[in-house]
């Protein structure tokens, strides 16, 4: 008589909770979009939200919905996914869990990029400060790779570190020095600085896509190079992977990631940083499921931070990027408590 089959293996259980995380992931960012549409200081009921995307309706609450909060909603899924595929790429080539997409120097680059905009050109909204902001987020990721990648060992993640805090701190002095001496400008850069969403408008959406999909793409092709990584340099070579092709494509993702993300909404605090840790509780360190993953709890989670922004504390409105902090640092502390965060 043979031996009985099993009906269930462990990996077969592994997927069934990947993929019932996934549909839960997917449904909660429906939630979240829908209550961006509907919620705010005039609140919209979500039949006339349906009606106002899918038939053309017209009224006030119509108007609300296609002009002012659905540039905002498309804005915070671009800029929320961008952000924690940035962070989770980061925290893998890096093989540091405490990285996020300011360990390049990336934000920091694009905040020099809105200064020289605002103090050079006059550039004084959302939408032109893009280019600026990309331009300095790019030219920050290669000083510190190029810093890195000197001498013996190439850029190793604890050269990388170490050459990205340098870089920062010579950044945060020009944007210092320039906005300690010139008022006119920090009154502006002031807004910019603390991340948010209100300003966003179908220009703005129209002009980042391109960058984020770029990114996207570069970050998800070195997915298997990613967790052939997180075992160590040696492995991830006898494994047939290269090791600075892997780190080069990947951090060139992370940089267009980050660098159209902040130029849009600022620096977003919490999103790149926990979201893939978050991400990594629920379906593990396989990044051919875990940045998929993380591309959907980020904007779950901006687009809550912004949309309890707007409600907790009427008539005013609290910016995105200093409501994710409220909101997820105490949730990424429960999850460090746990101990439920793998390990890198």
């Amino acid at each position: 008589m043979s031996a009985a089959v099993p009906l269930s293996t462990p990996r077969s259980s592994l997927v069934r909770r990947r993929i019932g995380w996934t549909v839960a992931a997917v449904a909660a960012l429906l939630v979240a979009v829908l209550l961006s549409l509907a919620v705010g200081a005039r609140p919209v009921a979500p039949g006339h939200v349906l009606d106002a995307l899918l038939h053309g309706g017209d009224g006030k609450d119509a108007a609300v919905v296609r002009e002012m909060r659905l540039p905002r909603t498309l804005v915070g899924l671009m800029v929320g996914a961008g952000l924690a595929l940035a962070g989770t790429a980061l925290q893998g080539i890096t093989r540091n869990p405490i990285a996020d997409p300011g360990i390049l120097g990336i934000s920091h680059g694009a905040a020099v990029g809105v200064v020289l905009a605002i103090m050079l050109a006059g550039v004084e909204s959302l939408t032109g400060y893009v280019w600026w902001a990309f331009g300095g987020a790019a030219l920050a990721s290669v000083a510190v790779y190029a810093i890195a990648s000197r001498g013996r060992g190439g850029a190793s993640p604890v050269k990388l570190a170490l050459a990205g805090a340098a870089i920062n701190a010579l950044l945060v002095s020009l944007t210092t020095a320039v906005l300690t001496t010139q008022a006119s400008v920090l009154d502006k850069f002031r807004f910019w600085q603390v991340g948010s969403l209100s300003a966003s408008d179908t220009g703005l959406a129209g002009r980042i896509w391109p960058f984020l999909l770029v990114g996207a793409v570069l970050v998800l092709s070195v997915a298997r190079g990613l967790d052939a990584l997180a075992l160590g340099e040696d492995v991830a070579k006898g494994l047939g992977q290269n090791v600075a092709a892997v780190r080069i494509t990947g951090g060139l993702g992370a940089t267009v990631l980050t660098g159209a993300g902040v130029a849009a909404a600022g620096p977003i605090a919490f999103v790149g940083l926990a979201v893939p840790h978050i991400a990594r509780a629920l379906v593990g360190g396989d990044h051919r499921w875990l940045l998929p993953m993380s591309a959907l709890l980020g904007p779950v989670v901006l687009l809550a931070a912004d949309t309890a922004g707007r409600v907790f504390f009427p008539p005013g409105e609290v910016p995105a990027g200093v409501m994710t902090a409220l909101i997820g640092v105490p949730f990424l502390v429960a999850l460090v408590r746990r101990k439920r965060v793998a390990a890198v």
